[in-house]
């Protein structure tokens, strides 16, 4: 008996896996396929994107232990480089609220800002600096003043 050869598998699409640790409310579905959008928009390897929305307390250990800087920010990345596991983006919607009264807006944008890390893009120079807030600008629809 002659069967057909099984369907190929295609690639799977990133994935995005959500941890909410803090009170505030956050539209977590709608975070999570934004930064779906981001990584199948810049062709993201396959792999998993984990994305944390964590206290300003939480915030803050983080950012001493990682960055040795006190005090929270609003966004982490830590870019994994394993096989499957693209990386962390860890956000802190308090300090998103000190930093725009449009929190949904700022939220957008750090989501596609974290997400932007994890694929390599920096902003130390004003060059990549310019091409990265584009990239956010697309992604968030959040118009950034800053575009030195």
């Amino acid at each position: 008996m002659n069967h057909p050869p099984p369907p190929e598998s295609e690639p799977s699409a990133p994935r995005v896996v959500v941890s909410n640790r803090q009170d505030l409310t956050v539209d977590v579905s709608g975070l999570a396929a934004l930064a779906e959008r981001v990584l199948a928009g810049e062709g993201a390897p396959d792999g998993e994107l984990s994305l944390s929305f964590v206290s300003a307390e939480e915030m803050e250990d983080l950012h001493e232990r990682y960055a040795g800087e006190d005090g929270p920010t609003d966004v982490l990345a830590f870019p994994m480089g394993e096989d499957g596991m693209l990386g962390d983006v860890v956000i802190c919607p308090a300090e998103a609220r000190r930093n725009n009264d449009d929190v949904e807006a700022e939220l957008r944008l750090l989501v596609v800002h974290g997400t932007l890390h994890l694929l390599g893009h920096d902003h130390q120079e004003a060059v990549a600096r310019r091409e990265m807030w584009a990239l956010q600008e697309r992604y968030s629809g959040v118009r950034l003043r800053d575009q030195a």
